[in-house]
Protein backbone atom coordinates (compact mmCIF):
# COMPACT_ATOMS: atom_id res chain seq x y z
CA UNK A 1 0.00 0.00 0.00
CA UNK A 2 1.72 3.49 -0.99
CA UNK A 3 1.91 5.82 1.22
CA UNK A 4 -0.83 8.83 1.31
CA UNK A 5 0.92 12.10 1.20
CA UNK A 6 -0.69 14.49 3.35
CA UNK A 7 -1.17 18.30 2.84
CA UNK A 8 1.13 20.75 4.65
CA UNK A 9 -2.07 21.91 6.76
CA UNK A 10 -2.59 18.47 7.93
CA UNK A 11 0.72 17.35 8.82
CA UNK A 12 1.22 20.68 10.72
CA UNK A 13 -1.99 19.43 12.33
CA UNK A 14 -0.88 15.98 13.13
CA UNK A 15 2.31 17.48 14.22
CA UNK A 16 0.62 19.93 16.89
CA UNK A 17 -1.78 16.96 18.17
CA UNK A 18 1.28 14.86 18.66
CA UNK A 19 3.36 17.40 20.92
CA UNK A 20 -0.04 18.35 23.16
CA UNK A 21 -0.89 14.55 23.25
CA UNK A 22 2.02 12.33 23.29
CA UNK A 23 0.19 10.36 20.61
CA UNK A 24 -2.54 10.80 17.71
CA UNK A 25 -5.33 8.16 17.26
CA UNK A 26 -5.70 6.67 14.26
CA UNK A 27 -9.10 7.67 14.41
CA UNK A 28 -8.36 11.00 15.26
CA UNK A 29 -5.51 10.71 12.19
CA UNK A 30 -8.10 9.33 9.73
CA UNK A 31 -10.34 12.44 10.26
CA UNK A 32 -7.77 14.98 10.14
CA UNK A 33 -6.54 13.90 6.72
CA UNK A 34 -10.43 13.96 5.80
CA UNK A 35 -11.71 16.88 7.07
CA UNK A 36 -8.84 18.89 8.05
CA UNK A 37 -11.80 21.67 8.79
CA UNK A 38 -13.65 19.31 11.67
CA UNK A 39 -10.86 18.30 13.24
CA UNK A 40 -8.91 21.60 13.71
CA UNK A 41 -12.26 22.63 15.51
CA UNK A 42 -12.10 19.60 17.76
CA UNK A 43 -8.24 20.24 18.73
CA UNK A 44 -9.21 23.71 19.22
CA UNK A 45 -11.79 22.41 21.71
CA UNK A 46 -9.27 19.86 23.27
CA UNK A 47 -6.99 22.50 23.80
CA UNK A 48 -9.26 24.51 25.38
CA UNK A 49 -10.84 21.96 27.96
CA UNK A 50 -7.12 20.53 28.93
CA UNK A 51 -4.44 22.82 28.56
CA UNK A 52 -3.96 25.22 31.48
CA UNK A 53 -6.89 27.56 32.44
CA UNK A 54 -7.14 30.32 34.76
CA UNK A 55 -7.61 28.22 37.94
CA UNK A 56 -6.72 24.80 36.67
CA UNK A 57 -3.09 23.37 35.68
CA UNK A 58 -3.19 20.77 32.60
CA UNK A 59 -2.15 18.38 35.68
CA UNK A 60 -5.47 18.70 38.00
CA UNK A 61 -7.49 18.86 34.35
CA UNK A 62 -5.99 16.01 33.58
CA UNK A 63 -7.17 13.83 36.59
CA UNK A 64 -10.79 15.15 36.38
CA UNK A 65 -10.49 13.51 32.47
CA UNK A 66 -9.11 10.03 33.87
CA UNK A 67 -12.16 9.76 36.51
CA UNK A 68 -14.37 10.67 33.60
CA UNK A 69 -12.78 8.32 31.15
CA UNK A 70 -12.32 5.44 33.72
CA UNK A 71 -16.26 5.73 34.52
CA UNK A 72 -16.77 5.52 30.77
CA UNK A 73 -14.40 2.42 30.78
CA UNK A 74 -12.21 4.03 28.11
CA UNK A 75 -9.04 2.02 28.77
CA UNK A 76 -7.13 3.02 26.16
CA UNK A 77 -7.95 6.99 27.38
CA UNK A 78 -7.32 6.37 30.55
CA UNK A 79 -4.00 5.18 29.84
CA UNK A 80 -2.88 7.83 27.32
CA UNK A 81 -4.02 10.80 29.51
CA UNK A 82 -2.17 9.41 32.07
CA UNK A 83 1.05 9.31 30.87
CA UNK A 84 -0.09 12.85 29.89
CA UNK A 85 -0.50 13.76 33.29
CA UNK A 86 2.69 12.56 34.17
CA UNK A 87 4.53 14.38 31.29
CA UNK A 88 2.68 17.33 33.03
CA UNK A 89 3.89 17.23 37.02
CA UNK A 90 1.39 13.96 38.46
CA UNK A 91 2.84 11.80 40.37
CA UNK A 92 1.67 7.83 40.13
CA UNK A 93 0.50 8.22 43.79
CA UNK A 94 -1.74 11.05 42.83
CA UNK A 95 -2.49 9.15 39.71
CA UNK A 96 -3.71 6.52 42.23
CA UNK A 97 -5.62 8.60 44.46
CA UNK A 98 -7.97 10.04 41.55
CA UNK A 99 -8.77 6.64 40.83
CA UNK A 100 -9.46 5.95 44.26
CA UNK A 101 -11.95 8.85 44.73
CA UNK A 102 -13.80 7.17 41.62
CA UNK A 103 -14.83 3.85 43.91
CA UNK A 104 -17.66 5.66 45.66
CA UNK A 105 -19.26 7.69 42.50
CA UNK A 106 -18.09 5.41 39.78
CA UNK A 107 -17.98 1.73 41.19
CA UNK A 108 -15.67 -1.05 41.24
CA UNK A 109 -15.70 -0.99 37.35
CA UNK A 110 -14.69 2.38 37.21
CA UNK A 111 -11.74 1.78 39.81
CA UNK A 112 -10.63 -1.15 37.85
CA UNK A 113 -10.35 0.91 34.75
CA UNK A 114 -8.44 3.34 35.96
CA UNK A 115 -5.82 0.83 37.98
CA UNK A 116 -4.93 -1.44 34.91
CA UNK A 117 -4.40 1.70 33.44
CA UNK A 118 -1.82 2.62 36.10
CA UNK A 119 -0.17 -0.70 36.43
CA UNK A 120 0.26 -0.62 32.63
CA UNK A 121 2.23 2.52 32.98
CA UNK A 122 4.07 1.13 36.01
CA UNK A 123 4.59 -2.33 34.07
CA UNK A 124 6.36 -0.33 31.39
CA UNK A 125 8.81 1.55 33.93
CA UNK A 126 9.82 -1.72 35.10
CA UNK A 127 10.38 -3.15 31.51
CA UNK A 128 12.36 -0.21 30.48
CA UNK A 129 14.65 -0.06 33.40
CA UNK A 130 15.68 -4.16 32.68
CA UNK A 131 15.85 -3.00 29.28
CA UNK A 132 18.85 -0.06 30.33
CA UNK A 133 20.24 -2.83 32.36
Amino acid sequence: MAKERLTPRVKKLLGEMERERGYVSIPKSYVAKKDPDFMEAYNNLYNKGLRAGKALPVKTRELVAIAILAYRTRDDGVYEHMKRALRHGASKQELLEAIETTIIPGGAPTFDTGIRALMRIVEEEEREKKAKK
